[in-house]
């Protein structure tokens, strides 16, 4: 079929959207944990990184010496940036060290302060859908981190006394804030260094992260109280990419093993959601994928975090091949090896151009629930790439008219042909290894205003709004 066509039939899904959000408001509880921070974003030049990378003295042998993927001097800061800058990927790097922090405070600035953190950013999101009640947890809530909540009533958190209430007028005078630095970088910038000219592939971004209390998994224990005495229908899990081995993370992650199952406990029939995200430690990546994923129901992942992942599974040398080929054939193939593998009930990859969801036949949510809340997230994030945000009914549907143009499309056909089942590519849905796949071809937004939160509302709302 031409791409003419398909655009017509996915045009015609894509106009259901409406209903798909207004059916939002039916889901009574949804619940993130644990890391909500402040962001603080700046849209980095080429020019603004070549002028940093000759401030500290770098050359072009350094800028691609990289040991380890943290930082643990203000170099590496720079470093981080120039790998995601000249390849077009995303990262997060860590550091424990202050003086770092104090190095950015005082070099690198930014344009604007918003909600970070998988958790903050997931909360605002299924609140802005609709959702009846979402319990944000806040390790940290003085008055800066609430005013990135949105001004909602069923977006709510925790006081010092434990008592409930909207997020955003909360405020815990004793906690201090969390800014982890968000530094973005668009398509088609460029920038020399030593001779050598660099033009950045893709529109994406590099964080910098220095945040004593998610590095610590530190929990709220009002939150904690709350969620292992009352159901709650979708919890969205995220957080754990930030710890390091050296501190005792791995267990740390053991003690939230028991509190997830006391989630299922409370409600059997609930879903529990886990966003990967980049986690540069490897025994955190290794511990993450064997004790949590496997516990939760589902898991979301973009392009680099299942490479990450299968280099944790024993899939080294086909981790290598999609390092050198990251197209849907071997992002789907990926897909199904860690599905395979992990033992986790659905999995869903969000890339560029595409979505892809691999779940059990018989999962309690059904394929065609699944594409139409694959396609509200698809328009969601096309709109908060045009807008910069979604904090209104109407900022999830403001793009749904605008066509999937020919290279979605082009990344659908080639998961089709790899799938070998043609049909998927005009309904979205095929029996792939005796699982359920489902795809959906997304909206591309040529210069989008913000990435960064993107994939953590691709997967929720793709999730709670299959409901």
């Amino acid at each position: 079929m031409n791409n003419s066509e398909l655009r017509d039939i996915w045009a015609a899904k894509y106009a259901n959207v409406d209903r798909t959000l207004a059916r939002m408001k039916e889901v009574k509880a949804a619940a993130t944990a644990f890391n909500t921070n402040v962001d603080a974003v700046l849209k980095i030049s080429g020019k603004k990184l070549q002028e940093l990378i000759e401030k500290t003295g770098l050359n072009w042998d350094s800028l691609n010496n990289i040991e380890e993927s943290k930082l643990l001097q203000a170099a590496d800061v720079i470093k981080g940036v120039f790998k995601c800058f000249s390849r077009g990927i995303a990262e997060e790097w860590l550091t424990e060290d202050k003086a770092v922090y104090d190095w950015m405070v005082d070099n690198i600035g930014y344009d604007r302060l918003q909600m970070g953190g998988q958790g903050g950013i997931v909360a605002n999101a299924l609140a802005a859908a609709g959702v009846s009640k979402v319990y944000a947890h806040t390790n940290s809530l003085p008055k800066l981190q609430a005013e990135q909540f949105l001004k909602l009533d069923n977006l709510v958190s925790f006081d010092e006394n434990g008592v409930e209430k909207p997020a955003c007028r909360i405020n815990r005078g004793q906690d201090i804030p969390l800014i982890h630095w968000i530094l973005e970088f668009d398509k088609g910038d460029e920038l020399t260094v030593d001779g050598h000219k660099v033009v950045c592939p893709k529109s994406n971004r590099f964080i910098a992260t220095y945040d004593p209390l998610n590095l610590n998994l530190v929990k709220d224990d009002a939150f904690v109280r709350f969620s292992e005495t009352h159901p709650i229908d979708f919890i969205v899990l995220s957080g754990f990419h930030a710890l390091t081995a050296n501190k005792g993370s791995c267990a740390l992650i053991e003690d939230v093993l028991p509190l997830i199952k006391s989630w299922k406990r409370v409600n059997p029939q609930g879903i529990v959601h886990l966003e990967v995200a980049s986690t540069q430690d490897v025994a955190v990546r290794k511990a993450i994928v064997s004790q949590i994923a496997p516990l939760v129901d589902s898991i979301g992942l973009n392009e680099r975090e299942t490479i990450d992942v299968l280099r944790v599974i024993g899939e080294e040398k086909f981790a290598a091949e999609c390092e050198e080929n990251t197209d849907s054939a071997h992002m789907l193939e990926a897909v199904f090896r860690i599905k395979e593998k992990v033992g986790c009930p659905r999995v869903q990859l969000h890339m560029f151009g595409l979505y892809m969801t691999l779940q059990d036949k018989g999962f309690r949510i059904k394929p065609q629930e699944n594409l139409r809340g694959m396609c509200l997230a698809a328009v969601a994030a096309a709109g908060k790439a045009s807008l910069g945000r979604v904090e209104k009914p109407e900022d999830f549907v403001v793009r749904k008219d605008t066509p999937v143009n020919d290279e979605a499309l082009n990344v659908l056909k080639k998961a089709a042909a790899y799938a070998g089942n043609e049909k998927l590519e005009e309904d979205g849905i095929a029996d792939f290894r005796g699982y359920d796949l489902i795809a959906v071809p997304t909206i591309l937004v040529p210069k989008p205003v913000t990435l960064v939160g993107m994939g953590d509302t691709i997967s929720s709302i793709s999730l709670v709004a299959s409901r």
